[in-house]
């Protein structure tokens, strides 16, 4: 048998043996609450007591107490859990002595003989004490073990960022839970009226200037931030002096989450990310614009394992389409989205393919069968250096699959294509970003072509590696009623993606360093990735043709900055338990990315955070010849590549 069955046969049997004791209890203690009430009258000497008082008190008090324990009992007083009581039980209690006490002086005064009115003052305060006592004294024998047993070494030692409501529910959590064994030794609260004062035995010491002077006085190991009413500035600013010191930082999930203030506990504290430490408003988007242009429409997602494609998912999956159809090349990305939308939204009409964009026949069968109305075009190689090494694959891969995928899109009536672009495709130092640059050409070439009405002019280019009419040969046919709209959506890095520097940092710092920094004065820009895949639907839905959206990403951030708070944010010393390494920039990279092309401007939108920036213009005919002599050296994995996109791309300039 289990110690949780034993616990189970032998709990009635305790608990009724706990109530049979309490009831005792309550009997002796109601006859010796009114005993002491008539001594105390006389001045403690029992032989001054009348005897017709002791002869009224032996004659009524059995009984009284007798009706008391009857009363308590209806009132479930012996089945209360006294290790837990709180300040619902203590009422309890004080209403229960209070009305039966006040129910025997009436009955004494009208119906037997006038008693000294201390005896009924006396009695009725002695009788609720002595119940109080018993029934909690349980309680504050756990809270002395409580205090013996904080005696925790450092790495228990907590400091409370916050004295209100919130701040106090955890303290008070701490406080009486006996599965915890850390112990809050100090409060840091700005409001300075708070200052020198306590709450539960714990002091405010001061505001978030006193911070860093506490942890050492206090020997602080861990800093809880409560104070989930505060500004994004506010807790940025307090984040930043917290993550100065070698403290495991925690606070609640989100903005405040909890309704209900019982909810509100140690074990809802999460670790303190590197986001938070970004210190800027969460960018929130109004998505009703999208729900109406998504629902009931069938979209293709490409690239739908990865980061950001895997959000689009789940953000379009969220506003009712049609249907749903995941497309990328690695199964494990695709199947893992895949049981995750099943399990979210098991009415989802939702298909998951495998296949490439670069497949060209893969790519007009899809169009063929599901005919999708949106398209989000994610797929992409996006790592700069290992581009570096494999220029061509770049080229086939991004740039001539979002031609293939373009093509298909327009050649069966698709109403809008989104290419996913980046930063890193203006004024290019990488064959990554370049060949992001020309994704965007392709889709600008494609606009200007629908618009002129003149989409028959746009090439196959689907003939590769000496297969000659990969698909069906639409040469000559004069297409009528194009209306694609083919806009790109350009951003810059994203927080958690696949690859980014901040996955790299922490296994890096998992492994005990040293965390490499390629430059100590690179800057990039941030946002979350439902923050941009947001901004991406709301983009698209702003479309005319031939746009190229700019998210502003607010502020950029030096990367040292950012390997420094996360190494502090880890538990250890930056430069001290995890070394910082500057590796030097790669191949193609550069110190800061640029949103936009000087020649390019911005237009505004509805939305201040997505901006419309003005094309360059370009010769498209002359674009699209060469981009047919690019995919031929591409299939022909030519070396001299790079010096062609340069040809084509007057602003790519490869740092090689």
């Amino acid at each position: 048998m289990s110690k949780a069955e034993m616990n189970g046969h032998r709990g009635p049997n305790r608990g009724t043996a706990i109530a049979a004791v309490l009831m005792l209890y309550d009997l002796l203690a109601i006859h010796l609450s009114y005993f002491f009430a008539l001594w105390l009258r006389f001045d403690l000497n029992y032989s001054t007591i009348p005897r017709k008082y002791l002869y009224c008190y032996t004659k009524t008090i059995t009984i009284y107490a007798l009706i008391c324990v009857a009363i308590y009992w209806a009132c479930r007083m012996y089945k209360v859990m006294w290790r837990f009581a709180s300040v619902y039980e203590l009422v309890r209690t004080l209403v229960a002595s209070a009305a039966t006490s006040l129910g025997y002086s009436l009955v004494i005064i009208f119906f037997i003989r006038p008693m000294p009115v201390l005896y009924h003052v006396f009695g009725m305060l002695l009788q609720f004490i002595f119940l109080i006592a018993a029934r909690f004294s349980f309680r504050f024998y756990r809270y002395l073990q409580g205090q013996h047993k904080r005696s925790v070494g450092r790495s228990g030692r907590v400091m409370i960022i916050g004295a209100g409501r919130t701040g106090q529910t955890i303290l008070h959590d701490m406080n009486h839970n006996r599965e915890i064994n850390d112990r809050v030794v100090c409060i840091i609260d700005d409001d300075a009226g708070a200052w020198g004062k306590f709450i539960e035995g714990v002091p405010i010491v001061g505001g978030r200037d006193e911070i860093m002077s506490a942890v050492k006085k206090y020997r602080v190991g861990k800093i809880y931030l409560a104070i989930p009413g505060a500004s994004v500035a506010d807790r940025r600013d307090i984040l930043h002096i917290c993550s100065e010191t070698d403290c495991v930082l925690k606070q609640l999930p989100g903005m405040y989450q909890f309704v209900d203030g019982d909810k509100i506990s140690v074990r809802a504290m999460k670790d303190v990310s590197v986001e938070d430490l970004l210190g800027r408003e969460p960018i929130r988007t109004d998505m009703q614009e999208v729900f109406e242009f998504i629902s009931g429409k069938t979209v293709l997602v490409t690239g739908g394992g990865g980061s950001i494609g895997s959000e689009l998912c789940r953000q379009i999956a969220a506003h009712s389409p049609k249907q749903l159809i995941i497309f990328d090349v690695y199964e494990n990305n695709a199947y893992n989205i895949q049981l995750e939308l099943k399990e979210k939204y098991p009415d989802l009409n939702l298909e998951t393919l495998i296949g490439s964009v670069r497949d060209s026949r893969r790519m007009y069968d899809i169009f063929e069968t599901y005919h999708p109305q949106i398209v989000y075009h994610a797929a992409a190689h996006k790592h700069v250096p290992l581009m570096e090494d494999s220029p061509c694959e770049s080229i086939k891969n991004n740039a001539m699959g979002t031609y293939k995928t373009a093509y298909a899109a327009m050649v069966h009536g698709c109403e809008r294509f989104v290419l996913i672009s980046t930063d890193k495709a203006v004024n290019p130092t990488n064959i990554m970003g370049a060949s992001k640059r020309l994704c965007e050409m392709i889709i600008q070439s494609f606009n200007e072509k629908i618009k002129a009405g003149r989409a028959n002019e746009i090439p196959q280019l689907f003939t590769h590696e000496g297969v000659e009419n990969a698909d069906k040969d639409l040469t000559g046919r004069v297409f009528e009623n194009i209306h694609t709209e083919f806009v790109a959506v350009r951003f810059g890095n994203v927080l958690g993606s696949n690859g980014s520097v901040v996955p790299v940092f922490k296994k890096q710092i998992e492994k005990g360093g040293p965390v490499t920094v390629t430059h100590p004065d690179i800057i990039r820009y941030f946002m979350t990735i439902p923050e941009a895949v947001s901004l991406v639907m709301l983009a698209g839905t702003y479309a005319s043709g031939g746009e190229i959206f700019v998210l502003d990403m607010g502020t950029p951030v030096k990367i040292v900055d950012l390997a420094r708070n996360l190494i502090r944010l880890s538990g250890f010393k930056p430069d001290v338990d995890i070394k910082i390494e500057y590796t030097g920039l790669r191949p193609g990279e550069k110190l800061y990315e640029e949103k936009l092309m000087a020649e390019e401007g911005l237009r505004k939108t509805d939305n201040d955070l997505i901006h419309i920036g003005n094309p360059i213009p370009f010769d498209v005919d002359a674009f699209l010849v060469q981009l047919g002599e690019l995919m031929e050296m591409a299939y022909k994995n030519r070396k001299d590549i790079k010096v062609k996109v340069e040809e084509i791309m007057t602003t790519y300039h490869s740092a090689a």
